[in-house]
């Protein structure tokens, strides 16, 4: 409820945001960044790896892709 509330009284859409979108806008800045995924895991306290996989997966989706260079 903080996020939602202070996304309120900044005048957003509190209905647009929550504590997991702290947590998913850092992990994917911190996939972006190439930051070790075993400390992303640390820092956001995910108890899957599986999980914090399907963020760094969305975040270099375009990258080293098997495709690039055919089009």
């Amino acid at each position: 409820m903080i996020i939602k509330d202070y996304a309120h009284r900044v005048g957003l859409d509190s209905t647009q945001y929550s504590g997991h979108s702290l947590r998913r806008g850092f992990l994917t800045s911190a996939a972006r960044n190439h930051a070790n995924i075993f400390k992303m895991a640390d820092q956001s306290r995910q108890k899957s790896l599986d999980v914090l996989r399907q963020y760094v997966q969305e975040e270099e989706m375009f990258e080293d892709n098997a495709g690039d260079g055919l089009l």
